[in-house]
């Protein structure tokens, strides 16, 4: 279980001392100096000087926040406020509602399914590859000495890493779940008696054509209340039939009940504002969603000089049904041409979108095969070409470094473990370098840029380890835009990671800003995830182009300017942060085709999350009250305020 710290350990307090000497010294952006504070204030629109955006792993929304209750005055969208299931976990009157439903064969892959039959009982929950017991080299670590190895915890934290096996095989029904094998048809809470929330789960399905499978969208189903006619009730079916050879077909309606779950995420939605309306931009996995967020658009099969090819045949995906089989996709593979309707899996999602009244744009250009499932980037982490196994060649799209570079703005992505994975690029056998491997290469959007990744000076300057970040906070030196991710230790993933290994990675981050309150005073920190990871979630879909949106997924802005516990309902995905970088900074748009061009969404009176001019997307300034008095704030939490606290503590 998730145990915060009491208080400030020796070290952190002479560190903070030793900070506060510092600010004697510091650098002409943080000055005293009226003059110089507004020579910086005139580089950006709002008085946030940086921007650090922390980006987690694969759960949506309802499976984070089902049962938060918001603070007096708010309100939120999620299992608990629509009678979907109790405070406790348990149904509630509108249980019926998040019914999950199975498909009978069809001749070939559709979105929007045309007939089909409730379940009985839910699949099963599964281990799905789960770590059955601690051990040596790969988590949960067997000792404390061994888990030393991560570098991005607190010592006190470390203990997580030993914690949390399942204690069961690779490939059985979870039965730490309670009624495991006769769960009733709707959404699950995870944990329970023989569930702790500090525990290793199994993994679900997340991926492109799948996803949107499991949305079950037509527009014969739109409603006032839901316009675009996503469902979202095929979630299992889609687990257990695209192929024969995956497990998990119950995990997606599993939730977290946040009376006892995510402390820290809770926190920080109770003190700041919150989306209940942000998306993931692509239906599916890891490595689309963090491309989306570094240029705005997908990347696509080419020559590596910006021309467009066509990848070998066994690498473009098929999702039509193959013979004798219920929905078991013929090509589970990573490229997709979607300009032609006659090609596979395109028609359906063209049609879809051709039906909407507002006509989105498939945005696909004819001959271009897009990545629309996890793959590796052209570039290793130190840079050298890849030349095997199936990569994306060096993208020539515009992304938002380069748009910042073109401005003189500093910006880094920071990766857990990105130093030693260079090492070991570089053929290192010290053991030190072991946790190289836990560096998510699929996650940097600039390792697939060329004019990044393939220019060692823009890649030293650009691409920086977590431990840099830190260094760059503590030196007052942090850019003035930060993507920050962790390694695969501690990202959040099912199966692999678990959530509060996330949360004592953001508490890090947090306390070290704590302590340089001048720098944390001019610094937005906003917390989200790359993408559902398959879990299910109640919300609506806003259908923009071929890619996506995909499921709401957690999104918690953290700044002087964002206090109080509002909940935002403006539609939103990682495009929006894209958007707030190029308002906040005066930037235009990376292309003319990127999602950055979308306009700010105008509410229905009565329906705040479905935009009335779709296709939209927020800026996410409307998560902030610039308008607030500095001074006022300055103090709300004090520099020894220690994260993850209980409500009674912090009040």
């Amino acid at each position: 279980m998730y145990k915060p710290r009491q208080k400030r350990t020796a070290a952190a307090l002479a560190l903070s001392a030793m900070l506060a000497a510092q600010l004697q010294a510091i650098p002409y952006a943080y000055a005293h100096d009226d003059h110089d504070r507004d020579d910086v204030r005139r580089r950006t629109e709002t008085p946030i000087e940086h921007l650090i955006v922390i980006i987690g792993e694969n759960r949506s929304f309802d499976h984070t926040f089902a049962t938060y209750r918001p603070r007096h005055g708010q309100s939120v969208s999620n299992l608990l406020s629509k009678g979907i299931v109790k405070a406790d976990g348990s149904p509630g009157p509108n249980f019926s509602s998040a019914a999950q439903f199975t498909v009978p064969p069809q001749p070939a892959y559709y979105i929007g399914a045309s007939a089909k039959m409730p379940y009985a009982t839910l699949p099963p929950p599964d281990t799905l590859g789960t770590p059955t017991a601690p051990r040596a080299a790969q988590p949960p670590f067997i000792s404390l000495q061994t888990a030393a190895i991560e570098q991005d915890l607190e010592t006190e934290d470390l203990v997580l890493l030993t914690t949390g096996a399942s204690g069961l095989p690779l490939r059985v029904v979870d039965t730490r779940v309670t009624n495991a094998a006769s769960l009733p048809n709707g959404p699950f809470q995870l944990t329970g008696p023989t569930m702790p929330y500090d525990a290793y789960t199994g993994d679900t399905i997340h991926r492109f054509y799948q996803m949107w499978q499991q949305s079950d969208c037509s527009v014969a189903n739109a409603t006032h209340r839901n316009p675009t006619g996503c469902l979202n009730d095929l979630y299992p079916f889609v687990n257990i039939t695209f192929s024969t050879s995956d497990a998990g077909v119950g995990n997606p309606m599993a939730f977290f009940n946040v009376n006892d779950d995510v402390p820290l995420l809770k926190q920080l939605a109770d003190e700041f504002t919150m989306s209940d309306n942000f998306h993931q931009s692509v239906m599916g996995g890891t490595a689309a969603n963090h491309v989306m967020l570094g240029f705005g658009d997908m990347v696509f099969f080419s020559d590596g000089n910006g021309n467009a090819s066509t990848p070998a045949a066994n690498l473009i995906a098929n999702p039509n049904p193959r013979p004798g089989t219920n929905n078991n996709y013929t090509v589970d593979a990573n490229w997709a041409q979607c300009a032609d309707a006659a090609l596979p899996g395109a028609n359906p999602i063209l049609d879809y979108l051709a039906a909407l009244p507002w006509k989105p744009k498939a945005n696909c250009e004819a001959g271009h095969y897009y990545m629309v499932n996890n793959i590796n980037p052209g570039f290793l982490p130190n840079g050298t070409p890849r030349t095997t196994g199936n990569f994306v060649q060096p993208s020539t799209r515009r992304s938002i470094g380069d748009a910042l570079n073109e401005k003189g703005i500093s910006w880094a992505y920071f990766g857990g473990a990105y130093n030693a994975a260079v090492n070991l690029a570089n053929g290192s056998v010290n053991p030190a370098d072991a946790i190289g491997a836990a560096y998510c290469q699929i996650c940097n959007p600039f390792q697939y840029s060329k004019s990044i990744m393939g220019d060692p000076v823009q890649r030293a300057e650009h691409v920086k380890d977590t431990s840099d970040l830190l260094m760059d906070i503590d030196n007052f030196t942090l850019p003035a835009v930060s993507f920050v991710k962790p390694d695969g230790l501690l990202d959040g993933h099912p199966q692999s990671s678990k959530v509060d290994l996330l949360e004592g990675f953001i508490k890090k981050i947090l306390d070290r800003l704590d302590l340089n309150p001048r720098l944390k005073a001019k610094t937005a920190v906003i917390v989200t995830f790359d993408e559902g990871g398959g879990y299910w979630d109640s919300g609506f879909i806003q259908p923009l182009d071929f890619f996506g949106d995909g499921t709401r997924i957690p999104l918690v802005a953290i700044s002087k300017y964002s206090r109080g516990g509002k909940i935002d309902h403006e539609y939103s995905d990682h495009v929006s942060i894209l958007k707030f970088i190029e308002r906040n900074w005066r930037l235009k748009p990376l292309t003319a085709r990127s999602r950055d061009n979308l306009p700010n969404p105008v509410a229905h009176r009565d329906n705040p999350y479905a935009p009335v001019n779709m296709p939209a997307l927020s800026d996410l300034f409307s998560m902030f009250d610039f308008d607030k008095d500095d001074d006022r704030h300055d103090h709300d939490r004090g520099d020894d305020h220690d994260h993850g606290k209980g409500d009674d503590e912090r009040r």
